[in-house]
């Protein structure tokens, strides 16, 4: 994005929302900052609203044209427009806010782009969508979503009220702007999981002097919204100790990452130390909730809405594999450790989850995927995950290898 103020884009679907998109532009032009309106429009029908970027021109973004977003089906004209509205956005080097107006369709056209912003730039989300489940709107992302109260079909006393909120809210975001201090401590992402949370505490405490420490909650968004401020170059190295997000998505847990999971420290060649931080897991919630396949498996019920279920030694194998196979993919300096302690507060002798047979199912099988070179190393130690000693080697290692990041 550009140094520039740049301009406040408004996008919504003209041709049903038109009387709303004139509101909100003027109430934001008044406020002496630089509009430019786009139509998601999907009908192929004219509005009586004028756009200064037409529907037919944002869906030429799309990569079988514009054919692909105008045709009889509308949910697949909806899919549709929300990838040509992304290309056309990532396409944009002026943007200084996006906000969009929209009921379910144009909350499904708009939120997709939003997500492919820049973390920090103001991403604002009027819809009748937003008073329920999000999460699927938000992603990883810093989107603010407000609620229209009433649906957003024409102006009245209320969504006069709330759109107006709405411009005075991205209009505060865009002149309080605050910089970063280019004399700051250069950051680093952890990831930190209940049952690893005295190793990340001791990293941190560490190297804290000199690093931002940003530590992210391993369930799923939390392993998503890190790597997004990766790809957005807002990290200068990664500490992802606590993977167990992988565990869930490979084995239909609540807390899973994506199949992009390590794919942005692929892509930057960000520096890291990695590790198997909760590895032995695969989260569920309520007991009631845990597919019946998995009826005769070992758990731990952590609380009444959250059980943990052990990974066998198979899955272990499989863990290894999928993992392996994503760090063959860095070629920037990173270093994986096992703890051959435990990779948890439960997966340690004595305790529920310690099962040898499965730690050393995971070593043997990521062993064997991963290709080591002089960059992407694999380290194994004979201490537990939240052994200080342990802690004391990740230190080591990752001021032996982020040091060219700061």
């Amino acid at each position: 994005m550009s140094s520039t103020p740049g301009f406040v884009y408004i996008a919504t679907t003209a041709d049903t929302k038109g009387q709303e998109l004139e509101y909100v532009r003027h109430l934001i032009a008044n406020l002496d900052l630089p509009v430019i309106t786009l139509d998601l429009s999907t009908s192929g029908k004219p509005s009586l609203y004028h756009a200064d970027v037409s529907a037919h021109e944002i869906a030429g973004y799309h990569p079988e044209g514009e054919q692909a977003v105008f045709c009889a089906n509308r949910g697949q004209a909806i899919a549709a427009m929300a990838i040509a509205f992304e290309r056309f956005m990532l396409s944009r080097r002026d943007v200084a806010a996006l906000l969009g107006l929209g009921g379910s369709g144009g909350t499904a056209i708009i939120t997709p782009a939003m997500q492919q912003l820049p973390i920090g730039l103001p991403k604002l989300m009027v819809s009748s969508m937003a008073a329920g489940d999000v999460a699927g709107y938000v992603g990883s992302s810093d989107i603010a979503m407000l609620y229209s109260v009433t649906d957003i079909a024409g102006l009245n006393r209320i969504s006069r009220k709330v759109l107006s909120n709405a411009a005075n809210q991205i209009a505060g975001a865009i002149r309080f702007h605050i910089d970063d201090d280019a004399d700051s401590k250069p950051a680093t992402g952890l990831t930190m999981f209940g049952v690893t949370t005295p190793c990340i505490k001791a990293v941190t405490s560490a190297i804290e002097h000199d690093w931002d420490c940003l530590v992210f909650h391993a369930t799923g968004s939390g392993g998503q919204a890190m790597e997004k401020l990766i790809d957005s170059r807002l990290l200068n190295a990664v500490l992802d100790l606590t993977t167990t997000e992988v565990c869930d998505y490979l084995f239909d847990g609540v807390l899973a990452c994506n199949e992009d999971r390590f794919g942005a420290i692929a892509r930057t060649e960000i520096p890291g130390v990695m590790s198997c931080g909760g590895l032995d897991m695969i989260n569920f919630g309520h007991p009631k909730t845990i597919p019946a396949r998995y009826a005769n498996r070992q758990f731990y019920c952590h609380n009444s809405q959250v059980t943990l279920m052990r990974t066998t030694a198979q899955e272990n194998t499989q863990l290894g594999r999928w993992i392996g196979d994503k760090l063959n993919a860095c070629a920037g300096e990173v270093c994986f450790v096992v703890p051959l302690g435990g990779f948890s507060t439960l997966d340690a002798p004595g305790q529920p989850f310690w099962d040898p047979q499965a730690l050393g199912a995971f070593v043997h099988s990521l062993e064997r995927t991963l290709v080591q070179t002089a960059k992407r190393r694999l380290l194994k130690v004979p201490y537990h995950i939240n052994d200080p000693l342990f802690a004391a080697i990740i230190i080591e290692q990752f001021n032996a290898i982020a040091a060219t990041a700061k």
